[in-house]
């Protein structure tokens, strides 16, 4: 008998993306450039100086390791920094521009992103029942119906995030964001998770 394929979704909101999301916002980097801000967070000043290229390159470095840290290690020791608890870990080498620029910034996006994950917490137990799963079970099923066959065995995670704009947004090979508003509204969040199924299934 043929294996039953298998699918594996994790939902969180994580509180070391949500830092890292805070610290991109704070520090007035850019990139992803497709990905909107955080609400509830100051955002930059438009005279403020913009980040240096080195800056947002390791910004970069470090948002890859963060979201998918088995697909982006690092070639070299990673050490904690300080005052981020077991949150923020950099390259022991290399990344000193940025460990710099988030120093100064460690307690407001750490009470950031601590508050924005109880909020999600709090809002799903109450929007799904404490069933956050059965969401993309319809999902699956109504993408299997469409297509005529099972669905492959496939990974996927899901950071559910207080961004100002409504979507889903690729942040990983098997990563995207959803806005939380967007996850909570039952019928939106199936038509806009079924696309992302789609790709993977």
């Amino acid at each position: 008998m043929a294996d039953k394929p298998q699918w594996l979704i994790r939902e969180d909101a994580g509180v070391p993306v949500l830092i890292a999301l805070a610290l991109r916002q704070m520090l007035g980097i850019r990139e992803p450039d497709d990905l909107p801000s955080l609400r509830d967070l100051q955002v930059r000043a438009p005279d403020a100086v913009d980040a240096t290229p080195e800056l947002e390159k390791q910004w970069r470095e470090y948002w890859n390791m963060t979201i998918e840290p088995r697909a982006h290690t690092s070639e070299v020791p990673l050490e904690l920094v300080e005052g981020f608890d077991t949150l923020v870990a950099l390259p022991a080498t290399g990344a000193e521009a940025l460990r710099a620029a988030i120093e100064p910034l460690k307690a407001a996006a750490l009470q950031y992103a601590k508050d924005a994950r109880n909020r999600y917490f709090q809002t799903m137990k109450t929007a799904s029942g404490g069933n956050a799963y059965r969401a993309y079970a319809s999902a699956i099923a109504e993408f299997e119906r469409e297509i005529g066959r099972r669905a492959h065995s496939f990974e996927l995670n899901v950071q559910v995030l207080p961004f100002s704009q409504r979507g889903v947004w690729w942040i990983g090979a098997l990563t995207v964001a959803v806005t939380d508003g967007l996850r909570r509204d039952v019928v939106a969040f199936d038509a806009a998770i079924r696309p992302v199924i789609g790709e993977l299934a």
